[in-house]
């Protein structure tokens, strides 16, 4: 089409990537940093512990400089609850201070906005013995954790969100190790909604404070969105998809639209699920809305009303019916660039808010030979996926604001707790027990990436 000869991505498109505290900054222990759930979790034997995954916190300058390289416009990180405030409430930690002011600094130097996630799986070990977000003064503890970055960093930062993806904090938190359930918890999916509610309380409460605080910025949800498609079209099949789709759905509602969905609703009452709210709660998420809607997309999958001898494969963290017309990565997960497109319209259509994609990416074995890595499958996924969200806002009208790929640098993925499960445009030369230099080394995709950015997009309709 003529147009996609013509137009980039829209002005002040903010390209980027995404990490998070845990994953890639390593010293876990080290300047008055107290431990996250995170670092006393069991990982499972022969992957990656947290002691010191891509090492960023030694060497945030060198990767901000590569990210500038790049031509990065925002940078997606997230400040880890026990750096700050090592025991979750109480006395502030000064060093933690101290590196997210450099983080964000050394950000602006380059003129990359910083796009800081409050919170990112990482509990504070000492709030988990205190009954984690189970506790319902985890409402204060999480505003004034927000208090406290708003304070320290609100000069400097624009965009923020709020929990990640809570959708699979509530949902799979016990495979994650981000969810604590109760010792003697009789009704685990009553104790799970629960934690849901005091989550979605204490979101609206950072955002009315954030507003409060620093009226110029802008705050959101990020929900992992994973579109479900019918196995079939069977009617039992495509009601099931539905359904299914509303499960995910239902957190994002809920944080848009300031309440509890009528199907949501419904579901607590058929299945006796008395969650506990006091007098204005609902008031509160009600007056305090969502600025915009980011979320992460990596795959799609197939269910179906009866799933029995149909092909199955992995879908992030569960397993689903393999699609038999798309591609699937090292890992099984499927590769889906027209999804992206259909989650955005779906997206946008539903909530009317501006969009912001703040995960996306492959996993996959990249090889270091000679220095170099050849990632040739990553520039094919991240063409696709480009294009669609280009069609998305062309020829569907969707209002995105910008893209951040998970990760920018290898990191430790949280689905295998694996060094080895890349997804950076920077290899980390670092295997998953911790063997190696960590010397970065710039992959194909770097060069690449970084010829999207500075042309905003245009060279994607380049005659090849």
């Amino acid at each position: 089409m003529l147009h996609k000869t013509l137009k980039p991505f829209p002005k002040d498109f903010l390209w980027g990537a995404s990490t998070s505290a845990y994953q890639v900054e390593g010293a876990s222990l080290e300047d008055g940093k107290g431990p996250s759930c995170q670092d006393v979790k069991v990982v499972p034997e022969g992957t990656s512990d947290l002691k010191v995954c891509a090492d960023q916190y030694h060497r945030y300058k060198e990767d901000i400089a590569l990210m500038a390289e790049m031509g990065f416009k925002t940078y997606r990180f997230s400040i880890s609850w026990s750096r700050i405030i090592p025991e979750g409430t109480g006395a502030v930690n000064p060093k933690g201070i101290e590196y997210y002011n450099n983080v964000i600094n050394e950000c602006l130097k380059y003129g990359i906005e910083p796009l800081v996630t409050m919170f990112h799986f990482d509990m504070p070990a000492a709030l988990d013995e205190r009954g984690s977000w189970g506790n319902r003064d985890s409402i204060d503890w999480f505003l004034n954790f927000a208090k406290v970055m708003f304070e320290n960093f609100g000069d400097r930062v624009k965009y923020w969100l709020t929990i990640n993806e809570q959708n699979m904090l509530t949902l799979v938190g016990p495979v994650i190790g981000t969810l604590m359930i109760p010792e003697g918890c009789t009704n685990v999916l009553k104790e799970t909604y629960q934690q849901n509610h005091h989550m979605l309380v204490a979101q609206a409460k950072a955002m009315a404070l954030c507003h409060e605080m620093l009226p110029g910025a802008k705050i959101g949800p990020a929900p992992n969105i994973s579109l479900v498609y019918p196995a079939s079209c069977k009617p039992e099949d495509v009601l099931q998809a539905q359904q299914d789709m509303r499960s995910t759905y239902c957190y994002s509602d809920t944080q848009v639209f300031g309440e509890y969905p009528s199907y949501l609703l419904t579901k607590f009452k058929n299945e006796g699920l008395n969650i506990k709210m006091e007098e204005h709660d609902l008031e509160i998420m009600k007056k305090y809305p969502v600025d915009f809607v980011s979320f992460s997309y990596y795959s799609s999958s197939c269910v179906a009303k009866d799933d029995a001898g149909l092909k199955k494969t992995a879908a992030n963290t569960n397993i689903a019916i393999k699609n038999p017309y798309i591609p699937s990565s090292d890992w099984g997960w499927q590769i889906d660039p027209i999804g992206l497109r259909v989650s955005l319209v779906d997206l946008y259509d539903r909530y009317r808010k501006p969009l912001f994609i703040v995960e996306n990416g492959l996993g996959a074995k990249d090889e270091l030979v000679d220095g170099k890595v050849d990632d040739q499958y990553r520039i094919d996924y991240f063409d696709a996926h480009f294009k669609e969200m280009y069609n998305a806002i062309y020829e569907d009208g969707v209002d995105l604001m910008g893209y951040t790929s998970w990760g920018c640098i290898d990191l430790v993925s949280e689905s295998t707790k694996q060094m080895s499960k890349r997804y950076g445009f920077i290899y980390v030369d670092a295997d998953d027990l911790g063997n190696g230099t960590y010397k970065r080394y710039k992959k194909k995709s770097f060069d690449w990436y970084k010829h999207v950015i500075e042309t905003n997009g245009a060279c994607l309709f380049e005659q090849k």
